[in-house]
C-alpha cells in the first residue's frame, strides 16, 4: 500500500545526501550546505518511519541486476523494515547535531570542508549498510565505514599517535573482515544470489557461517580480544569520536548480527559464544574505564562496555532488544562526546580529568547535559538508557542461561555507575584545577543547539521507542520484585561505593598503587603484550637469520666452513705459513751468514 511512498522518500533522502558530495565547494557555505542536506534527509525519513509505526508494513526494492554469472545473480536491493526505517532517521538526527557542533569545534581547521565531506560519506556508508538487502551492498557499506574511520581517526596526520591509531583501527577491522568474507563465501556456495532475505529462508545447521559472522562483529564492534582499537581511536577529532561511537562504525557489527540473526538463532554454540564474549567485553572494558584519566577514553570504554551488553542480548536470542539499545544508546553517547568536546575546547585542549574541576559554575549548560548523559548511561529510570538496559538485564535474569555471564554483566552494570560518577566528581565538582586563563565561552548557538537537541532525545527517545516499537520476541513480564529491581539496586550500590571511595581518596593519603589498579590502568596489559609479541618475534627472527642460519650455512657447512676444514691439511703438507716478515728476516740472516763465511 505505502511501498511507493517508502521507496520514494528513502531514495530522495539518499539523493539529497549525495548532492553535496558532487557539488564540492571551497567557500565556508559548503559546511552549511552539508548540514542542511542531513537535516532535510532526517525530516524526510521520519515520514516512512511514522507510516511503519502506524501500519507496520515493510517493503523491499530490487530493481537493478549488476552481474549475472551462469545461475548466480548480484542485485542492488534495498529493504525498508523495522531496523532500517527506525535507525536511519536516528542516525541522521544524531549526525545533524554532530555536524552543527563541528562548525564550532573545527572552525579554525583550514580543511573543514573536506572534514565535513568525510563525515557525510561516513554517514552514507552506514545508511548503505543499514538499508542493504544484498550481502554485496552490505559489504560495500561495511568497508565504507571502515575506510572512512581510517581517514577520520588519522585526520591530524602530523601526529604520530593519530597515524598509529588509524592503522590500528584498520588492521583490527581487517581481522573482522576476514570473518565476514568467509561467511559470505560459505553462504554463496549454497545460494544462487546474495539477497539477505532469500538467504535467511534456508535452515542452516552449520556452525561455520555463524562463527564467521561473530568474528566480523567482534572486530567491527570492538569485542574482547579485538577491542584495543576503540580507545586508540580517540586520537581523532571529538566530532569523529561522537559519530563513530554513536551511530556508525561500532554499531555496524552488532547490526550485522541483528540482520542475519536467523542464521544464529538455531545454533546454541553460536548464541553461547555471543553471550560469553559480550559478558567478558562488558566487564573488562568497564574495569579499564575505572582508572583512565583521559575523559574521551573513559567515554570510549563505556561504548565498548555497552557494545558488550548488546552482544549479550544477541546471545539471549533477543535481536530486537539489542536494536532498541543501539537506538537509545546513540542519543546519550553522542551527547557525552559533544559535552566532552565542549569541555576540552574551552579548557584549551585539556583532556585529563585531574586537570579539570568546577565546571558546573563556569560551564553550567555543558555540565547539566553531561550529567543527564551520565545518568542515562547508568540506566536511571525514565531516561533513554533505562528502557533498553533495564529490560536487557531483566531478560538475562529470567533466562535459563549462563550464571557466569549474568554475574559479569551485573558487575559491569555496577562499575558503569562508578566510572560515570568519577567523571561527574572530577570534571564538574570541587575547585577548578585547570589553567586560569582558559577562554571559557559556551554562549554559542552552534554549541548549545546540538547538545540541547540530543539532551531532549536522551530524555524522550526511550519512552517513544518503547511505545512505538515493541520486540516481537516476547519476554517474560512477570517476575519477583528483587529480580525486577536488581539492575537499579546494583547501579545504586556502585554509585554509593564509588562516592565513598572518592571521598576517601580525596580526604586521605592515596594508598600505593596495587596490581589491580595497574591491571585496570594498563588496559589488562594488552598494550604491553601487543608490543612484546612483535618485539620477541623480531628478536627471535634476527637470531635465527643472523646467528643460527649464517653460522650454520656460511661458517660451518658453507664456503668458510670448507676452507676452515682444509686448513689443517694445508698446514701439514706445506711449511709455508704466509708469514712474510719472518721469511724475509730468515732470508737476510742466512744470506749475511753465508757472505761472512765465504769471506
Amino acid at each position: 500500500m505505502h511501498t511507493p511512498l517508502y521507496t520514494t522518500t528513502m531514495l530522495t533522502a539518499l539523493t539529497i545526501l549525495a548532492t553535496p558530495i558532487m557539488l564540492t565547494k571551497t567557500n565556508q557555505s559548503y559546511t552549511n550546505n552539508i548540514k542542511l542536506a542531513v537535516q532535510m534527509a532526517c525530516i524526510i525519513t521520519t515520514i516512512p518511519m511514522m507510516l511503519f509505526i502506524n501500519n507496520g508494513t515493510e517493503t523491499m526494492l530490487t530493481n537493478m541486476t549488476l552481474l549475472t554469472i551462469s545461475n548466480f545473480n548480484i542485485k542492488i536491493s534495498f529493504i525498508m523494515d523495522m531496523y532500517s526505517l527506525t535507525f536511519t532517521p536516528i542516525a541522521l538526527f544524531v549526525t545533524w547535531s554532530i555536524l552543527e557542533f563541528s562548525t564550532w569545534y573545527m572552525a579554525s581547521d583550514p580543511h573543514i570542508n573536506k572534514f565535513f565531506k568525510y563525515l557525510l560519506i561516513f554517514l552514507i556508508a552506514m545508511i548503505t549498510l543499514i538499508t542493504a538487502n544484498s550481502l554485496f551492498q552490505f559489504f560495500i557499506g561495511w568497508e565504507g565505514v571502515g575506510i572512512m574511520s581510517f581517514l577520520l581517526i588519522g585526520w591530524w596526520y602530523s601526529r604520530a599517535d593519530a597515524n598509529t591509531s588509524a592503522l590500528q583501527a584498520i588492521i583490527y577491522n581487517r581481522i573482522g573482515d576476514i570473518g565476514l568474507i568467509l561467511a559470505i563465501a560459505w553462504l554463496t556456495s549454497n545460494m544462487s544470489n546474495w539477497q539477505i532475505q532469500e538467504t535467511l529462508m534456508h535452515n542452516f545447521n552449520d556452525l561455520m557461517p555463524a562463527l564467521g559472522l561473530i568474528l566480523a562483529a567482534t572486530g567491527k564492534s570492538a569485542q574482547f580480544g579485538l577491542h584495543p582499537w576503540l580507545p586508540a581511536a580517540m586520537e581523532g577529532p571529538t566530532p569523529v569520536s561522537a559519530l563513530l561511537h554513536s551511530s556508525t562504525m561500532v554499531v555496524a557489527g552488532i547490526f550485522l548480527l541483528i540482520r542475519v540473526h536467523p542464521i544464529l538463532e538455531n545454533s546454541k554454540m553460536a548464541l553461547s559464544t555471543c553471550l560469553c564474549l559480550g559478558a567478558m567485553t562488558t566487564l573488562f572494558t568497564a574495569i579499564c574505564a575505572l582508572t583512565q584519566n583521559d575523559i574521551k577514553k573513559i567515554v570510549a570504554f563505556s561504548t565498548s562496555s555497552q557494545l558488550g551488553l548488546m552482544m549479550v542480548t544477541i546471545g539471549l536470542n533477543q535481536p530486537q532488544l539489542a536494536f532498541m539499545h543501539i537506538s537509545t544508546h546513540a542519543f546519550f553517547k553522542a551527547m557525552l562526546f559533544l559535552c566532552s568536546g565542549s569541555i576540552i575546547h574551552n579548557l584549551s585542549n585539556e583532556q585529563d580529568i585531574r586537570m579539570m574541576g568546577g565546571i558546573k559554575s563556569t560551564m553550567p549548560f555543558t555540565s547539566t547535559c553531561l550529567t543527564i548523559g551520565s545518568l542515562a548511561l547508568m540506566g536511571t529510570p525514565f531516561l533513554a538508557g533505562f528502557y533498553s538496559k533495564d529490560t536487557i538485564i531483566e531478560t538475562l535474569n529470567n533466562s535459563y542461561l549462563n550464571a557466569w555471564a549474568l554475574m559479569m554483566t551485573i558487575l559491569a552494570t555496577m562499575l558503569t555507575a562508578a566510572y560515570s560518577l568519577r567523571i561527574t566528581i572530577y570534571v564538574q565538582m570541587k575547585h577548578p584545577r585547570h589553567k586560569p586563563i582558559s577562554p571559557i565561552n559556551e554562549n554559542v548557538k552552534t554549541l548549545i543547539n546540538p547538545i540541547l537537541r540530543l539532551a531532549i532525545g536522551t530524555m524522550i527517545s526511550g519512552l517513544l521507542l518503547t511505545l512505538t516499537i515493541l520486540p516481537t520476541k516476547t519476554i517474560q513480564m512477570t517476575m519477583p520484585m528483587p529480580i525486577k529491581l536488581l539492575a537499579i539496586m546494583v547501579t545504586i550500590t556502585g554509585f554509593i561505593l564509588a562516592l565513598d571511595i572518592s571521598n576517601r581518596t580525596t580526604t586521605l593519603t592515596t594508598p600505593k598503587q596495587t596490581m589491580y589498579h595497574q591491571f585496570s590502568n594498563q588496559l589488562g596489559f594488552f598494550n604491553t603484550m601487543h608490543r612484546n609479541t612483535p618485539n620477541t618475534t623480531l628478536k627471535a627472527s634476527q637470531k635465527l637469520a643472523t646467528q643460527t642460519n649464517d653460522l650454520s650455512w656460511l661458517e660451518k657447512l658453507g664456503p668458510q666452513g670448507l676452507s676452515s676444514a682444509q686448513m689443517p691439511a694445508i698446514n701439514l703438507m706445506s711449511s709455508q705459513k704466509g708469514l712474510m716478515k719472518s721469511y724475509l728476516t730468515t732470508f737476510i740472516i742466512t744470506t749475511t751468514l753465508m757472505l761472512l763465511l765465504s769471506l
